[in-house]
């Protein structure tokens, strides 16, 4: 039997995205990417509840506008994850964000790419993209296909992500490299000799 366009994409092979349905697919995820992109600020409900409609299963997380993406349905976001304004997801792979990740602005992700064979060009292949639990990506990061990154790691503003990251460490550069491993100082200070005030914090938030 044939493999279908979809099996192919998630099979890592070539593929087309002009039959099956991807088009029209496409298209709804458009309409929704409009609708989410023009809401007033205040209207959290409805918010709310097209971001569940572009994800397509209930997310509990704060997506600033404008964000774009190719389907929204293959896009998984783990609670408390924050997206700040003009990210991009290319999500004709699979794209899967933990728990509490921060990004920031002008991120973009890409599951997609192309031969560099010019008469193939026309052609795609992907490969999913998968980012752990508690990390922080700075902005105008670009995360390419294929692409893991560990738990609780920050990648530098202005990164290119080539290849994996592993967990637990500070990496930046194009492409992106491990820096050091996040130790105990940063467990500590917030900046060079600038520590933690939790109590000073508390105080801050009740007088709010």
């Amino acid at each position: 039997m044939q493999e279908t366009m979809r099996q192919r994409i998630a099979e890592g092979k070539l593929f087309t995205d002009y039959c099956e349905g991807l088009p029209e697919d496409r298209r709804a995820a458009k309409r929704r990417m409009k609708w989410f992109n023009d809401l007033e600020p205040e209207d959290k409900d409805g918010r709310a509840t097209l971001i569940n409609a572009i994800f397509g299963r209930p997310t509990n997380a704060w997506i600033e506008p404008p964000f774009y993406f190719c389907y929204g349905r293959n896009i998984t976001i783990g609670d408390g994850t924050y997206i700040n304004v003009n990210c991009s997801f290319i999500d004709d792979g699979r794209i899967t964000i933990g728990k509490r990740v921060m990004f920031g602005p002008s991120v973009n992700i890409a599951t997609v790419s192309h031969p560099i064979n010019p008469a193939m060009r026309e052609y795609m292949f992907a490969d999913p993209v998968t980012i752990g639990d508690d990390c922080w990506i700075g902005a105008n990061v670009t995360i390419c296909p294929g692409v893991t990154i560990g738990e609780g790691t920050t990648i530098g503003a202005g990164s290119v992500v080539t290849h994996d990251i592993p967990a637990h460490t500070v990496a930046v550069g194009v492409p992106c490299r491990v820096l050091r491993e996040i130790n105990e100082t940063d467990m500590t200070e917030y900046r060079p000799g600038m520590t933690f005030a939790d109590d000073e914090l508390v105080q801050e938030n009740k007088a709010v």
